[in-house]
């Protein structure tokens, strides 16, 4: 790795060390980490039907999140460049020795990691399944991976949302909007809506574009590189965008 490459790797460090450290000077960090657990155990139990179903699976832990997600990441990503544009430090980190790239990606990076947090504070319940069960960890790790993929692509899409407005609770609403629609895209009846209104190529495209289609087979534990590869895809894709737009808002 050459010298510019360290150094690129270095800053972002940095920006996601400060900005991950702020995420647990405030209590917000932590009633987010336990209404996290407590949504995701009362849709496993509860709604899921964990224990009817007599199966040693987390089929109905998994299954939910998408829309656990669906609520729970456009508050964490709201914040990401809203907040900063809104109390001006945006000009401040703009003067640093840092790219945009450097920030967005660090930024990003914080927020990825303070939701793997939160889905490792769910390991109770997989620790209750191999309690209750014999079932196979290598297909719950797979879908664990597979969620906190999942789990990136709502940030990034958030994270670009953010960065085009200074109003947190219009960038929440944004990107609430724009993530239900990722995901109604690939729901059964909407699914069947689009293939009979439009060309069948378009159809298709639109609905593999929902984060709900790539998410399914993950959730059942099969780990196909071409979900993974689009939720990677869609992280990088909306981390660019959302340079872009930092930079747009920046010349304004």
């Amino acid at each position: 790795m050459s010298v510019r490459k360290l150094a690129a790797v270095s800053r972002i460090v940095i920006v996601t060390r400060r900005e991950l450290r702020s995420y647990f000077t405030t209590p917000l960090a932590y009633l987010f980490l336990a209404v996290f657990v407590m949504l995701s155990s009362f849709l496993c139990f509860q709604l899921g039907d964990f224990f009817r179903r007599e199966q040693a699976d987390l089929l109905p832990f998994f299954s939910f999140h998408p829309w656990l997600y669906l609520v729970l990441m456009p508050p964490l990503a709201m914040r990401l460049w809203a907040e900063e544009r809104r109390s001006g430090t945006i000009e401040l980190l703009m003067t640093l020795p840092l790219s945009t790239l450097d920030l967005v990606v660090g930024k990003f990076l914080a927020a990825w990691l303070f939701s793997g947090v939160a889905l490792l504070a769910t390991a109770p319940i997989w620790q209750t399944v191999n309690y209750l069960g014999d079932p196979d960890n290598g297909i719950i790790l797979a879908a664990y991976l597979g969620s906190w993929c999942m789990g990136g692509a709502f940030l990034a899409l958030g994270s670009l949302l953010s960065a085009l407005t200074k109003n947190q609770v219009i960038a929440f609403v944004m990107a609430l909007f724009v993530s239900l629609l990722f995901l109604l895209l690939g729901f059964g009846p909407l699914s069947a809506v689009l293939s009979r209104l439009l060309p069948e190529w378009l159809a298709g495209l639109l609905i593999s574009m929902s984060f709900l289609t790539h998410f399914q087979d993950i959730a059942r534990g099969v780990l196909d590189v071409r979900d993974v590869g689009f939720f990677l895809v869609f992280i990088v894709t909306g981390l660019l965008a959302t340079v872009a737009a930092v930079e747009w808002k920046r010349a304004e």
